[in-house]
């Protein structure tokens, strides 16, 4: 007979996902969200990755909060705005018969935030700020994107803890286990059904494009906004097919006679339109030390600042200054 280790290693048990026990840490006065906390974390991170890459640009430390506060307001707003109009069911009814809720629409931290309305809007809030401090937009984008993929791969855990954005049944020794007792599972599969981890993939999927960024960038030197785009490329090559696997509910568009779902036909989108700017940007890339030295500016011509934050004074304010307090100096004191 075979010994009992050999059998277990003949008759391998699938490992599949445990659902969480829990979701939410207690606190007063109402508790903290793991899917809150989650997103946090993940804004925390890519300030930081952030912050490091523009010091490294030679900008200023404060300019990352400055311009990425208003812009995380900005994105927070339309990845809510963004998910209401893509799955209105919840808020509105089906069809619009009235029968939803709209107050849930503020119910943030249960979950839902499209992540086109947060880089649509988000990336309003950050060109209006950059204006503000004079701070050119693409290269602030160029700096940002690598972090912003970073956050939305461990905001991608929330859903884990709120049972959420999973795919359709599995098979696989990764399958996710979700309570049947959750709203969010689906009533027409038994209870002991595995589902495929889309969050997770899509977690992992973003870890790897953090990676492949960072590398492009030290050895391409990526300006001009050709970073930002390769960002958007990369997620949506992957986001495309991991959207294909869900099975919540989603607005349904059809285009060529193909349904799909509204986020699918979004990436194809953007994948296409970032793959035309990519195109566009290395064919119009600068060819002269002096092209590439305009390239890599992070301010607006006369807005330039130190590493301490302080505007810039150009040289010929500078002259112009110290002949007029000269002239002042010399002139006969009268009396």
């Amino acid at each position: 007979m075979l010994s009992t280790t050999a059998s277990a290693l003949l008759n391998p048990v699938i490992a599949a996902i445990p659902a969480p026990t829990i979701s939410e840490i207690p606190f007063w006065p109402r508790p903290i969200q793991l899917y809150a906390l989650c997103l946090i974390t993940g804004a925390v991170a890519a300030f930081i990755l952030g912050s490091r890459r523009w010091k490294n640009r030679g900008g200023h430390e404060g300019a990352i909060i400055d311009v990425g506060i208003i812009a995380v307001v900005f994105g927070i707003i339309g990845a809510r705005l963004y998910h209401v109009f893509s799955s209105p069911d919840a808020y509105f009814g089906p069809g619009f018969d009235g029968t939803g809720d709209p107050l849930k629409i503020l119910y943030i931290w249960n979950g839902g935030l499209g992540i086109w309305g947060a880089i649509a809007l988000g990336a309003v809030g950050a060109w209006i700020a950059c204006r503000i401090h004079g701070i050119r937009f693409s290269a602030f984008a160029d700096v940002v994107a690598p972090g912003l993929l970073l956050a939305q791969a461990i905001g991608r855990l929330g859903n884990y803890f709120n049972q959420e954005l999973f795919g359709g049944p599995t098979e696989a020794p990764w399958g996710l286990t979700v309570d049947p007792d959750h709203p969010n599972f689906p009533a027409e599969f038994p209870a002991d059904t595995l589902f495929h981890p889309t969050f997770l993939y899509e977690m992992v999927w973003s870890l790897v494009g953090v990676a492949l960024l960072l590398l492009l960038d030290r050895r391409f030197a990526l300006r001009r906004g050709m970073m930002v785009w390769l960002y958007v490329a990369w997620y949506t090559l992957g986001r495309t097919w991991i959207e294909m696997l869900r099975i919540d509910d989603a607005q349904l568009i059809t285009f060529f006679g193909i349904e799909q779902r509204l986020n699918v036909w979004t990436s194809l989108a953007m994948f296409l339109l970032a793959i035309g700017f990519l195109v566009y940007l290395w064919v119009t890339r600068p060819r002269t030390p002096e092209a590439r030295t305009s390239a890599d500016a992070i301010y607006v011509p006369g807005r330039e600042r130190g590493p301490e934050g302080a505007e810039i004074t150009s040289d010929t304010d500078t002259a112009t200054d110290t002949s007029i307090e000269s002239e002042t100096t010399d002139q006969p004191r009268r009396g």
